[in-house]
């Protein structure tokens, strides 16, 4: 064999390796680019996750101190016109605050609460006796503070 086609099979190796090994490479760096963008994809739906999990804890804790702040409005409403029932004073527009903290309770719920402050009302018209009214009202603090503990309350 002439030195020429020694040089020619070389040459015809060296390139046919470097296309084989060009090849895998490419194969190999698609591999990694898809593994690449797959963990990203993972990192933003994490992300993504974190943010709605986040915004779901605030919006229960807006929701939860309106609550806090409707019940507290209802059981001063309240106290006035217990106060009114007891002493025979109070102001000519004690119960349109009531009926309008009742109304507050009734749309924040949930149902048990507002039952309860219904009846707190129903007791405070009826002119029930004292005892049962700090009972209606002590039912109402309880649900309400139920409600304000429990995490899935509605």
């Amino acid at each position: 064999m002439s030195e020429w086609g020694v040089a020619l099979i070389a040459a015809g190796s060296a390139i046919a390796g470097s296309v084989v090994t060009g090849w895998y490479s490419r194969s190999a760096g698609i591999r990694q680019a898809e593994a690449a963008r797959h963990a990203g994809d993972r990192q933003a739906d994490a992300l993504v996750e974190s943010v709605r999990l986040t915004m779901q804890g605030e919006a229960r804790q807006c929701s939860l101190a309106l609550r806090r702040q409707t019940y507290a409005e209802f059981l001063g409403a309240a106290e006035a016109r217990i106060l009114t029932e007891r002493t025979g004073r109070g102001t000519s527009d004690d119960e349109a605050l009531l009926q309008r903290a009742l109304s507050g309770v009734a749309l924040e719920g949930p149902p048990e609460v507002a039952a309860a402050a219904h009846h707190l009302v129903d007791g405070l018209r009826r002119h029930e006796p004292p005892d049962d009214l700090h009972r209606a009202k002590q039912a109402f603090v309880s649900a309400a503070q139920e409600c304000l503990k429990d995490p899935t309350a509605t």
